[in-house]
């Protein structure tokens, strides 16, 4: 029975914030459907590996194994979600309004903003870059890029990524109003439907991946299997596989990756004044990448003919494809005549491959002053 009162004596109190932060996340998963295949394993990890005397840690635990083999070895884990998700995505909208590639461009200030400011309060430059890809509101690119670079914060990114993403229905509409005017969210936008061949669909992710090679080598793994799984959607051969990729493959992968981050929150991790900051840092940074994408939107309205509603220049952030579908009833909450879905789409994709080339960027630059 030792054993027992032992377990019961290991008990502190920044395990019982641990085990509190862990409820709100299968809470939040449960209660409101935010991001429950990630959030509900996270928080249940989170529990799992504050245990006293936990066996899911050290040299024969689970959770341990599975981030050695999963993400710190080989990044296997992000890199296979990205798969099924370039299998979700439909660049349809976006090859027929090319002009939409320039959100996603914009959209991405966060993430240097964030660098800097998390640069001048302190950390080093390693875990400032990564502390700073919360700005691509992609977890996959954050936990690579944090990993990659050897940050000491991956779990608090994780769980600043993944929770700011799903909060993308109050974050975003807070970011839009504070720069817009009602008369600005009421501009239509009219969506004529391009033609775009199937050829185009099936070169487009090459392409992309042979540019984005060239120009931030370091993004080549995040873009490459992104496109990857969007080929395998395109390419009209693979129907099932794509069916599994954008399903179950990304469930599961989800699922694991949301557990095995879990390593990285335990108590003596997590429960700093440094996860404060980083959380703080992180809502910066998705705010600023909503702020700039619509501020850019308003900029272009000053030479277009047909204006663009500057809603649209905040889906330009990662989150897809959540940060379309809030844009889209916010106009229709505005005006429930004008259908903004299509555009905001193409912009959300774009942001997509514009968050994971910034994320090979921020990896290149900081892995080259690091000496990595």
């Amino acid at each position: 029975m030792d054993f027992l009162l032992e377990g019961i004596k290991g008990i502190t109190w920044q395990m019982l914030i641990m085990w509190a932060i862990g409820g709100l996340l299968i809470f939040l998963a449960i209660k409101f459907d935010y991001e429950p295949t990630l959030l509900l394993p996270m928080g249940f990890g989170a529990i799992l590996v504050n245990l006293p005397l936990t066996g899911a840690l050290g040299p024969d635990g689970i959770i341990e194994w599975l981030f050695k083999v999963g993400i710190n070895a080989s990044e296997a884990l992000p890199l296979i979600l990205f798969i099924g998700v370039g299998a979700m995505i439909d660049f349809g909208p976006l090859l027929s309004n090319p002009k939409m590639f320039l959100f996603g461009a914009a959209a991405q200030f966060g993430i240097f903003a964030a660098i800097a400011i998390a640069a001048l309060i302190g950390f080093d430059l390693k875990d400032a870059a990564s502390i700073g890809i919360i700005g691509a509101a992609d977890g996959p690119t954050a936990i690579l890029v944090s990993q990659q670079l050897g940050s000491k914060y991956i779990g608090q990114i994780a769980v600043a990524a993944y929770s700011y993403m799903s909060l993308v229905p109050i974050v975003l509409p807070f970011a839009i109003k504070l720069v817009t005017t009602k008369k600005e969210r009421l501009i239509r936008m009219t969506y004529i439907p391009g033609s775009v061949s199937k050829r185009t669909k099936i070169l487009f992710p090459i392409f992309v991946t042979i540019v984005a090679g060239l120009i931030a080598p370091k993004s080549v793994s995040l873009v490459g299997f992104l496109m990857f799984g969007n080929l395998i959607r395109e390419c009209g051969r693979l129907d099932g596989l794509s069916k599994t990729a954008q399903n179950e493959l990304a469930n599961l992968v989800t699922i694991l990756l949301g557990i095995t981050i879990s390593f990285s929150m335990t108590a003596k991790q997590f429960v700093t004044l440094q996860t404060l900051e980083i959380m703080g840092i992180g809502l910066i940074a998705f705010v600023f990448d909503a702020i700039a994408g619509v501020l850019f939107a308003k900029f272009l309205n000053l030479f277009l003919k047909e204006k663009v509603n500057p809603m649209i220049g905040a889906t330009g952030i990662s989150a897809f494809p959540m940060a379309a579908r809030v844009v889209h009833k916010m106009g229709l909450k505005e005006d429930n005549q004008n259908f903004l879905l299509m555009h905001a789409a193409g912009a959300n994709v774009s942001g997509q491959i514009a968050s994971v080339v910034a994320g090979g960027l921020v990896l290149g630059f900081a892995s080259q002053m690091l000496g990595l």
